[in-house]
This record gives structure tokens, sequence and C-alpha cells, in this order.
């Protein structure tokens, strides 16, 4: 009979960690259904609600990001934090008593693989950027496993520790069963035009946000249908931009619940090209025009969007240029039914399926090593 198995997860941050990560414990739970799994997150940031309304226990450290540029006074307390982090952690470990510990990037990786490279438990790090981030590229020379979604990623890692996995995605989008024309029916809309997708990652995006309040006419003159995601972030702001005005193909909302029917109502989405939405828009097969963040560390994103746009499977648009460009340049795409087909056909071949079953059978070995 198999031993125990108990596996610390850790990271988050955004929404770009925390679904692989809780991708990753529902596929060790479906090949073990004994396994006991806790995750470790930052407090105050959005894993501390993710991880708990998706079933798991989380227990939070007080991590938190350096100051730019590192000589600030104000990273001395986060050097505190950090230390003091690292030594919960190290609580944690020794009472939980994993057999494994994963990390899947993000503040909180750092210290709770720290702490069990230090305890000489076994780690396996996921990276889902093709660009490797900070906390990654430190842990992987203690790591047993590597697991990535690009190739020549041997350019941050030891190649003999690389496996290409591919980014685990929402279970929820694989499954839905919706048609198109439901899916664009449930919104209001009507399915014999074409519909583009605006999303901006859970907070928001203020540049495609930009992008559409400044071109409102454009899309109320349009024979398009736009989905608009705001984000939270940025909700208030816009509901007070947009009274008084009637754009009824325009359908905007703060936060959407159910991305699957959405991806299915879409003809195009437009996006940021944070690692996960990439890893869905590759599976879905979904045509997507990327906005790349240029707010986020060694500005992956614009690396993300590269990765696919210099194979034809995504259009790039640099922010700085999108408050000007992204809106025609979308209506333009939708209506080229011969433009949606490549991208989509050239998307899905970047797809790398099963990745969480694969990297939870590499958790399990690992633990039972």
């Amino acid at each position: 009979m198999s031993k125990e198995l108990r596996v610390i997860i850790s990271g988050g941050g955004t929404g770009g960690h925390i679904f692989p990560a809780v991708s990753i414990a529902n596929a060790v739970k479906a090949l073990r259904p004994d396994a006991k799994i806790l995750f470790v997150g930052a407090l105050g940031r959005m894993e501390m609600q993710r991880v708990p309304a998706a079933g798991y226990e989380i227990k939070g450290l007080p991590i938190r990001g350096f100051f730019r540029p590192l000589w600030k006074p104000a990273n001395i307390g986060v050097a505190i934090d950090y230390l003091k982090s690292k030594w919960i952690a190290k609580k944690l470990l020794r009472e939980f008593k994993p057999n494994v510990a994963v990390g899947v990037g993000g503040y909180a990786s750092s210290a709770a693989l720290g702490a069990a490279n230090s305890l000489g438990i076994p780690t396996l790090i996921q990276e889902q950027n093709s660009y490797a981030g900070l906390a990654n590229k430190k842990l992987a020379k203690h790591a047993e496993k590597i697991c990535v979604a690009y190739e020549g990623m041997e350019r941050f890692f030891p190649a003999e520790k690389i496996i290409l996995t591919g980014n685990p995605v929402r279970q929820t989008l694989l499954d839905t069963t919706i048609s198109h024309e439901e899916a664009v029916k449930s919104l209001g809309f009507d399915p014999s035009r074409k519909t583009i997708l605006l999303v901006g990652g859970s907070l928001g995006a203020r540049t495609i946000n930009e992008s559409v309040l400044r071109h409102l006419d454009l899309i109320k003159s349009s024979d398009v249908q736009f989905i608009w995601q705001t984000g939270k972030y940025y909700s208030a702001e816009i509901a007070e931009r947009l009274k008084g005005l009637s754009i009824p193909n325009l359908k905007v909302t703060d936060f959407i619940t159910d991305m699957g029917a959405a991806y299915k109502a879409a003809d195009l989405v437009i996006s940021r090209a944070g690692a996960s939405s990439i890893s869905e828009f590759c599976l879905i097969g979904k045509p997507v025009i990327l906005v790349p963040s240029p707010n986020v560390a060694e500005d992956h994103q614009t690396k993300n969007a590269l990765a696919l746009s210099t194979r034809d499977a995504a259009i790039y648009v640099k922010d700085a240029e999108a408050p000007n460009i992204l809106i025609q340049l979308a209506i333009d795409t939708v209506r080229d039914d011969a433009k949606l087909k490549s991208l989509s056909e050239n998307v899905l071949k970047l797809a790398l399926p099963d990745s969480a079953e694969i990297i939870a059978k590499e958790v399990i070995k690992l633990a039972e090593a």
C-alpha cells in the first residue's frame, strides 16, 4: 500500500499563479484521493480567498515584494518580513510533515520552498512564463523537477531537471458544453453577429479599458458585439464615465464568473498576455489579440506574446499603441473569417493538454521516492 501522501503547494498573488496551483491540487486528488494538501500563500493576497473557495486549507505568510530600486529604506521591513515568513514556513512544514513541496511562483513560494529545501523536503517548481521569474530561478538549483510551459527554458534552468508540461488551466473551461449560439444568446446578443470579448484579468487592465472608452462611438456604430470585463478595480470609475450612454452592442461587467461560456460566445478575444490566459487560448483554439502588460517583472508578458505572434498564433499590440489602434484592429480582424481561422489553427498547434495530470504524477513520484 502507498505511504501517506502529504503535499504543500505554495505561490499566488495573481490568478495566473492560483489557477495552476488549484489545478495541480485537483489532479493530485484525482489520482490519490487520500492526499492531504496544504496551501501556503501571502497574507492579504488573492489566494487567501480563492484557495478556500476551491475547497483547500491555506496558511498565510507576512511576505511581500521588494520596492524598486532595491536600496529604498522601506526594503528593510520587507527583508524582515521575508525572514519572519521563512521561520513561520519552517514551523508549518515541521507540523504538517509534507513528503513534497510544490512552488508555482509568487512571493510565498520563495519562503515556503526555501524552508522546504533547508528541511530536506523534495521540491518541484512550475514556471508558467516563457521568461522565468526571480523566485523560480533562485529555487531551481535545489528543485528536483522543473515543469515548464515553453521550449528553450534551459536558458534559466538545469536542462536535466526540466519537463515540458504546459500550464494547467481551469478545468471548467474545457468542460463547457454550451454551444456558441447558446452562449451568445445567454448574453442577450444576436448569434448572427460577430462578438469580441475584452478581458484584463481579474483586477482589470487600464490600457484595455481606456481603449474602449476612447472609441465608444466606433463601437456603437459597428455591427460587432462587445463583452467587456472591466475588472473590479476600475468598475466604479467606468460606470461613472458611461452614465447616461446607451450602447446596445456593448455589455459591461466587472467580473465574469463563467469564463467558459464567455470564451464560447467570443469570435475574438482581447487580453493581457499572462501565461495562464495564453495556455487557455491554446487549448480552446481561440483567436486572440494580446496586449502585454508593461508593469510585470522582466517584461515577461511581452515575451509570452511574442512566443505566439511570431508563429502567427496571435496578434500582438504594444500597450502604448493600444488606446489608438486596438478597437479598429479588433473590428477589422473579427470580420476577417480567413484570419480568424488561421489564428485558431495556429494557436491550437501550441496546446499542451493534460498538464495538471502530468505535473501531479511527477509530484506523487517525488513524494514516493
